[in-house]
């Protein structure tokens, strides 16, 4: 088996981002109001003032690296983060320099990584052993009404549907994917918000503020038309509107986490090493 980070045409798949593309969205959407990292950091805040646990050296990496926190707090401690960008021109991998992190956090960027295995094995490299690695991403439920709209929308114009939303992870995959880094004690979950607008328009206009346009690199090579649009903002409002004349949005954020392995974390116990029979708890049915 070829070594984490060689090319090999038998075992890379092709690319599904365009990151190049993915850093100019993200650079025209500079100063612009984020609700989404919002949540996320939020949700980031809480889960880590439950550790009990001093992170004297952590990383956190995110597509926009001034809307990074510069410190966090434990239930023990406070510490300063390293702040990294997520994207920096064609390169899913951040060039982190330090190695040795009791905790890195990765925020908003796993969705849109080509090498999911890869980076993850990449980022639990870089920790200290029993060190965290922290991970927020959307997940696959994410813009089910948008993606929707636009296949009726595609049907309806063009006659077929085209890819215009990214595939997301699977909370499912989130363990799997963990244990494969190396990573011990995996837990992934899930925290799903509805979010809702006015209009379809207005929804579609927000997602393109925040850099959030196409960044498939099989993207339809044609522009959306007013056609296309409008259909799909029908298609939209006819299926996930309210009584109210306001339209939902579903936001799936998956987190993931794993410590690097360390002889002080709790063991499964070998199998044939237990003490007690089944039979003798139970009893005799």
């Amino acid at each position: 088996m070829p070594a984490i980070g060689c090319k090999s045409f038998m075992s890379q798949p092709p690319p599904i981002f365009d990151h190049a593309l993915i850093a100019r969205h993200l650079k025209r959407r500079r100063g612009t109001s984020d609700f989404v990292t919002d949540l996320v950091l939020a949700d980031l805040e809480d889960r880590l003032a439950t550790l009990v646990r001093d992170f004297s050296k952590a990383l956190i990496i995110g597509p926009d690296v001034g809307k990074l926190p510069r410190s966090g707090q434990t239930a023990s401690s406070n510490f300063q983060f390293e702040r990294l960008a997520a994207l920096e021109g064609d390169d899913e991998m951040p060039a982190i320099a330090g190695d040795n992190y009791h905790l890195i956090v990765s925020l908003l960027h796993l969705q849109v990584v080509n090498d999911v295995p890869g980076y993850l094995a990449r980022l639990r490299a870089r920790l200290a052993p029993d060190g965290l690695l922290l991970i927020a991403a959307l997940g696959g439920e994410t813009l089910t009404e948008l993606r929707e709209a636009f296949l009726a929308a595609d049907a309806l114009v063009f006659g077929g549907a085209s890819a215009r939303v990214a595939p997301m992870i699977q909370v499912r995959d989130g363990g799997a994917l963990l244990q494969r880094a190396g990573l011990a004690l995996p837990v992934a979950d899930v925290e799903t918000h509805v979010v809702r607008y006015a209009s379809p328009l207005d929804f579609m206009r927000e997602l393109k503020s925040l850099g959030a346009a196409n960044p498939l690199r099989e993207r339809p090579r044609r522009f959306a038309t007013a056609a296309l649009i409008a259909a799909a903002a029908h298609a939209y409002a006819m299926h996930d509107g309210d009584a109210d004349g306001r339209i939902r949005a579903t936001l799936e954020i998956i987190w993931l986490s794993g410590w690097a392995p360390h002889e002080s974390q709790q063991q499964p116990l070998k199998p044939g090493s237990a003490k007690v029979r089944l039979r003798d708890v139970l009893g005799n049915s």
